[in-house]
């Protein structure tokens, strides 16, 4: 499920939500439905390999394999 930025053209509040396929999320504040999805950040050349090693060891310590692809968990 990407993760999108909206603001909300009744109340101007803008906030994160996970969309999954067709959803059609509602304003945290007011509920209402009238969105503007807005362009979200990008993380950071070099910064976001070793985040998703410290993601994946994480999810490994907690027994969750299912981020990993097969020849990765044939190394575990």
């Amino acid at each position: 499920m990407p993760l999108y930025t909206y603001r909300c053209k009744s109340c101007d509040t803008v906030f994160e939500t996970l969309v999954m396929g067709s959803d059609l999320p509602a304003c945290d504040k007011c509920g209402s439905a009238d969105l503007e999805r807005q362009l979200g950040t990008v993380a950071a050349e070099g910064k976001s390999k070793a985040l998703m090693g410290q993601v994946r060891a994480q999810a490994a310590r907690e027994g969750h394999l299912s981020n990993y692809s097969r020849s990765e968990l044939k190394r575990r």
